[in-house]
């Protein structure tokens, strides 16, 4: 498989209006960008894309994967998967053998040239096994990378060398979920935090700098693909850790569980990625999966903990899996993978307000 990294107007250094103005963009270092939300803080994106659409600034050949760019500065990070051996199997319950080498590239966000690749033979034996799933996440110049087979690195985000690597399956004992180790690494104060897998280490915290262990916890039936998550309620800081049994609000630093609600969906795809929402004034939390799997959880004011609001019925609420819905005026949004289509929910009932397949298909069909 080639992919070709294109560099447009949402991707650039500097984002180019149809009025030629220039302004510049702030970094997006990791999945999802700076606060790991998808919400751009600057100014001066473009309101409409052009009919023949946006200028492309340059492009390069990529190998296989899913990773998302992260760029920091006048550099773009991005991983693949060169393949050597094997065939890709498109059922999503088939395990594809491969061999080849996993890659994470640096590039010059100006001119598209290659700065530096950091390259390591790695085997597949996942579904739909394209290339890594992960973003490389990048803080104070290094560069974090998990493969698709629990290969965690290190890197100098300058010149790519190895500062420190871990094997997740090697050094803790976890089994490659079927579609591979998809949480994307997260940065939280001198830690970086790691979906990692086995028995005790769902979660696990290492030294940004050494590579140290600082913490683990947790054990379930699988360790999930939902990135580990922060966010701010009862006055602290929790690591949100959803596996494949349970929702988790772990202590950031030491790993300490403050509360854990039981959220299973099938096949052990916990996914989306939490999110959070006001509900007369007090906060709530939303997830969802597939199997007719969610769940609003109110989050106590006072100290850690939640309370189920509302489960999700067969015939409301909304079940994401792979994408991200998000709230808005007492409102949930998103694609529903039981469905195929675009859905709004009520926040304080769960009930079903309208779906729309259009968005998702194209057309008035289903996706």
């Amino acid at each position: 498989m080639r992919i070709i990294l294109v560099l447009v107007v949402l991707y650039s250094s500097f984002l180019v209006t149809p009025f030629t103005r220039c302004v510049k963009a702030e970094d997006w270092p990791q999945w999802q960008g700076p606060n790991r939300d998808g919400i751009w803080h600057k100014e001066g994106i473009i309101e409409s894309i052009p009919a023949d659409g946006p200028p492309v600034l340059w492009r390069v050949p990529l190998a296989g994967g899913y990773s998302g760019p992260a760029v920091v500065g006048e550099r773009l990070y991005v991983a693949d998967y060169m393949k050597r051996d094997g065939d890709l199997d498109n059922n999503p319950n088939n395990r594809s053998l491969l061999s080849g080498k996993e890659r994470v590239l640096c590039f010059d966000t100006t001119t598209g040239k290659e700065i530096w690749t950091y390259e390591y033979d790695c085997p597949y034996s996942i579904s739909y096994a394209a290339g890594p799933r992960c973003t490389p996440t990048v803080s104070d110049g290094r560069v974090y990378a998990l493969g698709s087979e629990g290969n965690f690195l290190c890197l100098d985000a300058s010149d790519g060398h190895l500062l420190w690597q871990k094997d997740f399956k090697e050094e803790y004992g976890a089994k490659t979920p079927i579609w591979g180790f998809c949480g994307h690494p997260l940065v939280f104060e001198d830690l970086v935090i790691c979906v990692v897998g086995g028995e005790g280490s769902v979660a696990v915290a290492f030294d940004r700098l050494s590579g140290t262990e600082r913490w683990r916890a947790l054990t379930a039936s699988e360790q999930g693909y939902c990135p580990p998550t922060l966010i701010q309620s009862a006055g602290v800081e929790q690591l949100l850790i959803w596996d494949a049994d349970n929702l988790n609000s772990l202590e950031p630093t030491t790993g300490r569980s403050l509360w854990s609600e039981p959220l299973k969906p099938m096949y052990g795809m916990s996914i989306m990625v939490p999110q959070l929402g006001r509900l007369h004034g007090e906060q709530v939390l939303f997830a969802s999966g597939i199997g007719k799997v969610g769940a609003l959880y109110a989050l106590k004011n006072n100290s850690p903990a939640a309370e189920v609001v509302w489960r999700g019925e067969p015939k409301n609420a909304m079940y994401c899996a792979n994408s991200t819905p998000f709230i808005e005026d007492n409102t949930i949004y998103g694609c529903d993978c039981q469905s195929g289509m675009l859905t709004a929910v009520d926040l304080e009932s769960g009930n079903r307000l309208w779906e729309a397949s259009e968005p998702t298909s194209g057309t008035d069909r289903p996706a």
